[in-house]
């Protein structure tokens, strides 16, 4: 597929300028745990798409896993992870950050977050595939929420923190093997050149790139695909969760009904009334994600019904209403009443498992770029999430992402200047619907790039993302939604292109073609990456398909 190192022309003999010790992309929690982690005396500029509120983070329900129980322990939340990955994780990592969990959730008090309590102690809940319970929430279904507004009031008090807001971060600005910073169109329109010491990525996860997602409308995979275009190494871009219930109401926006309906009780029933899960995992609703997705599939496929449903009713009704207050208000728009009426959803694209790959610090392949968060393959969730690991991921990367780059800014030259850097501008007479043809790719991913996979659907899907791209990809935009639109695409396509090269399943990949686990041949992981050189292509103009290979070593021990 052809693709261009830069979306936009432009020339740094003639651009508006800005410098910041360390640029962080991306205002969610990873983003701002990054900017907060930056020693004072050194500047921070955070640059996100919308209002700081709007971002994965803040929609949030389920909460935040850390071993707060005495009854619990490290090695079970370790175990647990470890499960759920599929075989896939880094223990080193799972283990480092299970251990900081309980830290970090005591720093996030420290900072204001109000947290739910149950006789003066933190109130813990349990979501598919803990062995305890661990979850910590707040305002019952509203976690992400009261998380980000403590640390948005701490980012906005911090001096050394500026926040800019409705701004889009086009492409990173690359050269001699090193990122600078980015391209960023600023609030007003205008193009700005903004020249970092050290850059940190947080941009979040890919949703939007289907029709069903739980994700808000930020989730366009700009992260990843910025980052594809610089030459950055990305991994396990097949790995995407779905979460097994999005409340499915024909004509509405799609909203997340939390795991934690499931941990207080709910049962998932079909068509015909039958409490289907006890079918398929003896863990029943209490399975991991991927199992309980796969699962609903299979019952919509048997009952014909586009389907299934939550069923609260056998539960207090007056527990249910003040346990899940968010949600009750969203389905009762819609006449439903959580207690009594049974809830209908199916599995929606949720969490990005794959992304850039990071080292235990967060440092990217392209020096002078680091990354945290959803936009990252750490190897924290190996070939699926365990529920409500993801908060905690990007306060711990985030923190040491943030740590990393502000030491390495530190000790690097004090002076920056504006580089040479340009990219020609081209003219294009055609013109098509944007907004069409983001429609036509959300919809050809969810039929073909869904739960189920086989190689006819991938490679249809391949091809046709492949002649959306020969056009939509030549063209040079002025706007957020055509730029968007060529994330999507890029984003589509590593990931439609991975899923075809693991002819297995694993987690949250299910081959139909290839249904069993292969460990002798894949348990491994998939990198994707295009051929770079000192920021840009070296057999110039434009780049081609990126190359998909096969880590040489594993590293990830097997959990029976």
């Amino acid at each position: 597929m052809i693709t261009p190192r830069y979306l936009l022309p432009f020339d740094s003999r003639r651009a508006l300028h800005r410098f910041t010790d360390v640029l962080v992309i991306g205002g969610g929690l990873a983003g701002l745990r990054a900017a907060n982690a930056v020693e004072p005396n050194l500047s921070v500029l955070v640059v996100t798409k919308d209002e700081l509120r709007e971002s994965n983070s803040n929609y949030a329900q389920g909460g935040i896993a850390g071993v707060l129980d005495p009854q619990d322990c490290f090695d079970d939340h370790i175990r647990d992870t470890l499960i759920a990955g599929g075989n896939l994780c880094d223990p080193a990592v799972v283990a480092r950050v299970i251990h900081e969990g309980p830290r970090r959730i005591e720093e996030l008090i420290h900072w204001g977050t109000q947290f739910d309590k149950s006789e003066g102690e933190l109130a813990l809940g349990r979501e598919g595939g803990h062995s305890h319970e661990r979850i910590v929430h707040a305002m019952g279904d509203a976690t992400g929420r009261e998380v980000m507004r403590a640390v948005i009031a701490r980012s906005r008090e911090a001096a050394n923190i500026d926040i800019w807001e409705n701004a889009f971060t086009v492409d990173l600005l690359s050269q001699e093997g090193r990122c600078h910073g980015a391209i960023v169109v600023t609030s007003d329109g205008r193009p700005t050149m903004v020249w970092a010491k050290e850059t940190i990525l947080c941009t979040g996860g890919v949703g939007q790139v289907y029709r069903e997602s739980t994700n808000p409308p930020v989730a366009t995979g700009d992260g990843t695909s910025l980052a594809y275009r610089a030459g950055v190494e990305l991994r396990d871009m097949e790995f995407i969760q779905f979460h097994p219930t999005v409340l499915y109401i024909a004509g509405s926006s799609r909203s997340l009904i939390t795991e934690a309906v499931r941990g207080d009780g709910a049962y998932l029933r079909d068509a015909t009334g039958h409490r289907f899960m006890p079918d398929y995992d003896s863990r029943g609703e209490l399975a991991p994600r991927d199992i309980v997705s796969q699962s609903i599939v299979n019952q919509m496929n048997e009952t014909a019904h586009p389907c299934v449903y939550l069923d609260l009713s056998h539960l207090n009704a007056e527990h249910v209403r003040a346990r899940f207050p968010g949600i009750a208000e969203t389905c009762g728009k819609f006449g439903l009443d959580i207690a009594t009426d049974r809830i209908p959803v199916r599995p929606g694209a949720h969490y990005m498992i794959g992304g850039v790959r990071v080292d235990m610090l967060g440092r990217t392949s392209l020096p002078g770029l680091w990354a945290a968060g959803e936009a990252t393959s750490s190897g924290l969730h190996g070939a699926n999430r365990l529920a409500s690991n993801s908060l905690l991921e990007g306060l711990v990367y985030g923190a040491h992402a943030g740590e990393a780059a502000s030491r390495s800014a530190a000790e690097g030259p004090h002076k920056m200047v504006a580089r040479r850097i340009q990219h020609a501008d081209h003219t294009l007479n055609e013109s098509f619907d944007v907004a069409d043809v983001r429609v036509s790719l959300k919809s050809l991913m969810g039929r073909l790039v869904g739960v189920q996979r086989d190689a006819e659907g991938l490679r249809q899907a391949d091809g046709q993302i492949r002649s959306l791209a020969a056009y939509v990809m030549r063209h040079q935009f002025n706007s957020v939604e055509g730029w968007e639109l060529q994330n999507l695409l890029l984003t589509a396509h590593c990931m439609a292109s991975s899923a075809l090269a693991r002819t297995e399943s694993r987690g949250v990949h299910l081959r139909s073609d290839y249904p069993e686990p292969d460990d002798e041949n894949w348990r491994c992981h998939l990198s994707v990456q295009v051929d770079v050189d000192g920021g840009m292509p070296r057999k110039g103009e434009p780049m081609t398909s990126p190359v998909i290979t096969r880590e040489s070593t594993q590293t990830n021990s097997t959990v029976d």
